[in-house]
């Protein structure tokens, strides 16, 4: 039996549709379809090497996703911070489940749906890092927090987002925990001086029942340079402290967040140290350190261990755990392949996927591909591998493709596989975007 990890309509259903436009839970929160089960998957047999899946396909490597966990979580430890991960980035809710399962606080989402998706799944705290707006999405999240044991928190910046949100939920007799988001000029979303927060701090006292502030938030990665990037997270620990000192923090601990993949060591030395005056919650929000890439996360990972000195220090790094595995399917030219992958599988915004390994069925193992191999253009399913003539590749031979961005790849797939060390199919993940 051949797997093919496209959406097929035996394995599917209307929860599972993109973007959930058709979503039969669109008026409730009830459970979506149950994971595919690792004794399920196991139990098939299947096997990469043995041609046993229909390429191409998403794979994870099992090991390497758990050396990541361990990795970041090991991390975070050490300046006695919480991980959240953003889950937007796999909107895979047993890779959440495995990075709780391996000590993250909660998990960070963008929107309303997603936040539904991973309550679904069992996840009970949410950081949405994003503003709430608009009436069903209001709606989802009441629906959420009529739970007792789930906690969620969003963001806030303006006085109308705070006025709808504070008329809605008082007219449902709810309380939603909100975080003052800080902005920079030229920037995304968030307050950018004194009066904006003054305003905002003015609207959330008009509703000091339904809307309670938590702490304060920030996304770094709006900033590229290490200086005012520090500079913006001492302003972030500066307000809360005012705002905890002046007894406008309604959360013990109060809740201090910031962090992408890129600059999270930055936020952990700026951050760490604020917790020595006040009940403190920071959260670091990371969401790519669990798959990590070859492109522009592993350049950033680089810079972190030269940077930070705890990094620099751990004996191991974060490794990428997933690849792309798609068939030669015509060489028309002598430094020409053409292989069975584009753009409608593999992120492309942030680089090509990178060529890392190539086995002929029969062989033993996979080798590395040469070094001059790559991908110099895409279309929606083919891509153009550079070779040179003379080179051991025949039509019918796979190629593993490593990526950078993972985000812009996972979207791009319902089932991802993982494989151990013998790529044997262990589990199949499935993402609800």
């Amino acid at each position: 039996m051949a797997l093919n990890t496209r959406p097929v309509a035996a394995s599917m259903n209307d929860t599972n549709y993109h973007g959930g436009m058709i979503d039969n839970l669109n008026k409730g929160v009830g459970a979506l379809p149950e994971p595919i089960s690792p004794a399920q998957t196991q139990g098939l047999g299947w096997r990469l090497l043995d041609e046993e899946i229909s390429l191409p396909a998403a794979v994870l490597y099992d090991g390497v996703m758990q050396q990541n966990l361990q990795w970041m979580q090991s991390f975070v430890t050490q300046y006695g911070v919480k991980l959240a991960p953003h889950g937007k980035t796999t909107m895979a809710p047993k890779l959440f489940a495995r990075q709780l399962a391996g000590g993250a606080w909660g998990i960070t989402l963008a929107t309303a749906q997603q936040t539904r998706v991973a309550y679904a799944h069992g996840v009970r705290r949410v950081i949405m890092a994003n503003q709430l707006v608009g009436k069903r999405n209001m709606e989802i999240i009441g629906q959420l927090i009529a739970d007792a044991d789930f906690e969620f928190f969003c963001l806030v910046d303006n006085v109308d987002g705070i006025d709808q949100l504070g008329r809605f939920y008082s007219e449902r007799g709810q309380t939603l925990q909100v975080l003052l988001e800080l902005g920079a000029a030229g920037g995304r979303t968030g307050v950018r001086d004194a009066a904006q927060q003054d305003a905002v701090l003015a609207a959330l006292a008009r509703w000091p029942e339904a809307l309670q502030l938590a702490g304060v938030e920030i996304y770094e990665g709006v900033l590229k340079q290490e200086a005012e990037i520090r500079a913006f997270l001492q302003r972030a620990v500066t307000v809360l402290t005012e705002l905890a000192g002046a007894g406008q923090i309604k959360r013990t601990p109060a809740l201090l967040s910031g962090a992408g993949s890129a600059w999270y060591d930055v936020v952990a030395e700026e951050f760490a140290p604020a917790r020595i005056g006040m009940p403190l919650d920071v959260v670091l929000r990371p969401g790519c350190y669990l798959t990590h890439d070859v492109g522009i996360y592993k350049t950033a990972q680089a810079q972190i261990e030269i940077r930070n000195p705890i990094a620099h220090q751990m004996r191991t790094s974060l490794k990428p755990a997933l690849q792309l595995w798609a068939y030669v399917q015509s060489i028309p030219e002598a430094d020409k392949a053409i292989i069975g992958l584009g753009k409608r599988d593999a992120a492309f915004d942030a680089g090509f996927p990178t060529p890392a390994q190539i086995y002929c069925p029969g062989d033993a193992l996979p080798q590395d591909v040469p070094a001059h191999w790559q991908i110099t253009g895409m279309m929606d399913q083919h891509a153009y591998l550079q070779i040179a003539p003379g080179d051991e590749i025949k039509v019918g031979d796979m190629l593993a493709f490593d990526i950078s961005h993972p985000c812009l790849t996972f979207d791009k797939w319902r089932q991802v596989l993982v494989l151990d060390e013998r790529y044997q199919v262990v589990d199949i993940v499935q993402t609800y975007f």
